[in-house]
C-alpha cells in the first residue's frame, strides 16, 4: 500500500489550486507554459506541496502561489490584477491532473515534468480531459517508468520476491523510505551505512549493489 504525503481529503483542493495557478500564470500573466513549469519546479512551493503542507494545499489560492513563485524565483512582483477564470482551460486541466498524479505516485513534480513535457501534457488534454483521471495517471506512470529505469533496490527486491512492506518489516527501514528510494525521491547513495546494511542483509546482496551510479 502506497504511503502518500497527505490525506486524500486535501486532494481536490490541491488539484484546483494548482490548476488555477497554471491557468493564471499562462492565460492571465502571459508566462509560457514551459517557462512556468521551470519556475514552479525550481521553487519551494512545489516542494511544500509535495510534502503535503496544508497552507499550500488548501490555505492559498492558485493566484497567490503564482505570485509567491515569481517573487522567489525571479525576485519580481507581478503587476497584473488577479483574475479568476472559471472556465476549465487546458492549462487548468494540466495543473489539476498533474496534482492528482503527484499525490497518487508521491513522485517529485520536477521528475514528473521531465518525463512529461508541458507540450505533451497539452496534447493529452484533447483525449483525456473528459476521461477518468485514472487513465491520465496510468499513461503518466508508464512514461515515468520509461524515463526513469528501475533503481537497483527495486530490481534486487523484485528478483528476491520481496514486497516493499516485507522488506520494511524485516529490515527495520520504514516503508516510506523504501518507496522513496525506489522512486528516486530520496537518494539511496546518501543513506546511512546502517540503512544500507539492513536492506542488503535482507536481500542477500552487498551494500554496493544498492548504490546508484547515476546519482553519484
Amino acid at each position: 500500500m502506497m504511503i502518500r504525503a497527505y490525506q486524500e481529503t486535501y486532494l481536490s483542493k490541491a488539484q484546483s489550486v494548482l490548476g488555477e495557478a497554471f491557468d493564471y500564470a499562462v492565460n492571465t500573466c502571459g508566462i509560457a507554459g514551459t517557462d512556468f513549469v521551470k519556475l514552479f519546479t525550481a521553487s519551494s512551493v512545489s516542494k511544500k506541496m509535495e510534502n503535503g503542507e496544508p497552507a499550500y494545499l488548501a490555505g492559498k489560492s492558485g493566484i497567490e502561489l503564482v505570485v509567491e513563485i515569481i517573487v522567489e524565483t525571479k525576485n519580481q512582483r507581478l503587476q497584473i490584477d488577479p483574475q479568476v477564470n472559471y472556465n476549465r482551460s487546458k492549462e487548468y486541466w494540466i495543473g489539476w491532473a498533474v496534482a492528482y498524479y503527484q499525490w497518487y505516485s508521491s513522485r517529485k513534480y520536477h521528475d514528473i515534468f521531465i518525463a512529461n513535457s508541458f507540450e505533451e501534457l497539452q496534447k493529452m488534454y484533447y483525449t483525456l480531459h473528459e476521461a477518468d483521471i485514472s487513465k491520465f495517471a496510468d499513461i503518466v506512470e508508464s512514461r515515468m517508468k520509461d524515463y526513469f529505469p528501475e533503481t537497483n533496490l527495486k530490481r534486487i527486491r523484485t528478483a528476491y520476491g520481496c514486497t516493499q512492506a516485507e522488506l520494511a518489516k524485516r529490515s527495520g527501514v520504514s516503508l516510506r523510505s523504501i518507496q522513496m528510494y525506489e522512486q528516486r525521491n530520496k537518494n539511496i547513495n546518501k543513506a546511512s551505512v546502517d540503512t544500507l546494511y539492513r536492506l542488503a542483509k535482507v536481500l542477500g546482496c552487498t551494500m554496493e549493489d544498492l548504490i546508484e551510479l547515476s546519482q553519484q
